[in-house]
């Protein structure tokens, strides 16, 4: 396979294994929430920070759970005026990234494919097995995407390159030829994932109709004939009320065998017009096709929106106002949806400017009674004004909104988070900001195990944190520096433990600040010690 080179590749491909991991702080009052409740991870979720620490910071709780991501990156047209803003690690790169990227600048792309590789190996990571991504992108960087993709999800699973039209006039004054479209690129993480059907429309039905009254119900003519002569299948055709023979045209054959189309004509499936001497059509009859159509790679505006749509929509939330230069219409995110997700899928926009995805998620619960979750990422510190502000409006209600059920709300809830301190050993080490134990407990499952964890499984009281393929794993931890350095993992801890016997039972993984057992008492009792917090990676599965 072919592959992509661009300048800080080498150090970039890695960059996302340097990342650290930051706790998520909750933000109640930037929230809407329950009666009495509290934010948390089981909620819809709008992050404030930069979207590769954030991604980063949804690993133990998400990876491999997010059955559709639809993201929509800066396109680079050279105008954004971005700057990369990732802490790598070589100083000589750091130089060239933090300069800002415009249209003279000739290095452009790079930094583009720079910021985009880690991003989307972490996306990767956090998708289904039978998920798939949708990434909005135009002409300017859709080739090098499309590489890049390749590399990092495999080119067996490249599904399409959608084209949106996402414009319904011809500009006037435009130079050249002037872009109608943008495109949705779309990956799956592995050939499990299905796309779903779309429902058919009221338009599609009717070219349905019964004209002699089948009682088998409304049907519409097919093509009897392939452009393509073949002997075996250039024959007679004779109506059976008139006698008359039809024959295919020139350089063409019928496209069945004469025994199966005889065998047609009497079930009543070809039809000879009223008065039986038209050339004969087979019936396709609307009760036999499937309940619904394949999405193609064609979406016309009048389908899914248009860019003067998407910001009339954002107009009537926003009292008038259009706060976001380039937002998406709903019916876009929708269409995604429809296609990529179930009725209980969750969701993730890393880069959720408006915050169109959520939208378009609670539209369609509202639709379907559904029960969808999103993930909002957004690091501009229009996360609270404008993307969270959106979704709240959306929630309870947009008095100038056309659709009824937007007027009155659809309801539903979200816990709005920001990124607290980081996760590594010398803040751990030297007490800065000790996290809350389900915090690490998340961190150390994930990190050991390189599993996702189930927060159900935690057991505070006698330090277990959850199982594991190979382990159980427990954690003697409290916040405070007087607990971790008096507690080890000691002998009463491990008699305590439930009976184990080797070959039969899962190895116990302690993690403790320090230990008073020796080796022949660890293996005795089925434990795999790990220090905290130096030693968590060498575990990992």
């Amino acid at each position: 396979m072919p592959i992509l080179s661009f300048k800080g590749k080498s150090i970039i491909r890695t960059h996302h294994l340097s990342v650290p991991y930051r706790q998520l702080e909750p933000r109640p009052r930037k929230s809407v929430l329950p009666a009495k409740g509290k934010p948390t991870l089981d909620d819809n979720l709008i992050i404030h920070g930069d979207n590769l620490e954030a991604l980063k910071a949804l690993l133990p709780s998400f990876s491999g759970r997010v059955k559709c991501i639809y993201i929509d990156p800066p396109y680079n047209t050279g105008n954004e005026n971005w700057v990369y803003n990732d802490n790598v690690n070589s100083p000589m790169h750091q130089d060239w990234l933090k300069r800002t990227v415009d249209r003279e600048d000739l290095t452009r792309h790079d930094k583009w494919l720079c910021m985009m590789w880690p991003r989307l190996t972490l996306l990767r990571d956090l998708l289904a097995e039978d998920g798939a991504i949708f990434i909005s992108i135009d002409d300017n960087e859709v080739h090098h995407l499309r590489a890049v993709m390749d590399e990092i999800f495999g080119e067996q699973n490249f599904v399409a390159s959608v084209v949106w039209q996402k414009k319904y006039a011809v500009s006037s004054d435009a130079n050249g030829i002037p872009s109608m479209h943008d495109y949705i690129v779309v990956y799956q993480k592995s050939p499990s994932f299905e796309p779903n059907m779309l429902e058919r429309t009221e338009k599609q039905d009717k070219v349905y109709q019964n004209p002699d009254n089948d009682p088998r119900g409304l049907w519409r003519p097919d093509n009897l004939t392939r452009s393509e002569y073949r002997e075996r299948d250039w024959y007679p055709i004779v109506s059976p009320k008139t006698g008359k023979e039809f024959y295919p045209p020139k350089g063409a054959s019928w496209r069945h065998p004469r025994e199966v189309v005889e065998q047609m004509i009497a079930d009543n499936r070809v039809w000879f017009g009223a008065d039986g001497n038209n050339r004969p059509v087979p019936k396709r009859f609307l009760s036999e096709v499937r309940q619904g159509i394949v999405a193609s790679g064609w979406w016309p505006h009048t389908e899914v929106g248009h860019n003067d749509e998407s910001k009339k929509e954002l107009q009537a939330i926003f009292d008038g106002e259009s706060p976001f230069e380039t937002p998406k219409p709903t019916r876009l995110i929708q269409r995604i949806l429809k296609i990529a997700t179930n009725e209980d899928s969750i969701i993730l926009d890393s880069f959720a400017g408006s915050g169109t995805t959520a939208h378009a998620v609670l539209a369609l619960n509202a639709e379907d009674e559904g029960n969808r979750r999103f993930i909002l990422i957004e690091q501009e510190d229009y996360a609270d004004s404008i993307t969270a502000e959106r979704v709240r409006r959306v929630i309870k209600g947009v008095p100038d909104a056309k659709d009824e059920k937007l007027k009155q709300g659809y309801g539903g809830t979200f816990s709005y988070f920001t990124l607290g301190p980081r996760l590594d050993d010398d803040r751990v080490l030297h007490a800065q900001d000790l996290p809350a134990y389900n915090d690490l407990a998340r961190y150390v499952f994930f990190t050991t195990t390189g599993e996702q964890w189930d927060e159900g499984q935690l057991d505070e009281r006698r330090w277990y944190v959850g199982e594991s393929k190979r382990y159980h794993v427990y954690l003697i931890y409290q916040p405070d520096v007087t607990f971790i350095k008096n507690t080890p993992l000691n002998l009463d801890f491990a008699l305590n433990l439930p009976p184990y016997t080797p070959n039969t039972h899962k190895l116990r993984l302690v993690v403790a600040s320090h230990k008073y057992l020796d080796d022949d008492r660890l293996r005795e009792f089925g434990i795999e010690f790990c220090q905290l917090p130096f030693s968590i990676y060498k575990f990992r599965a």
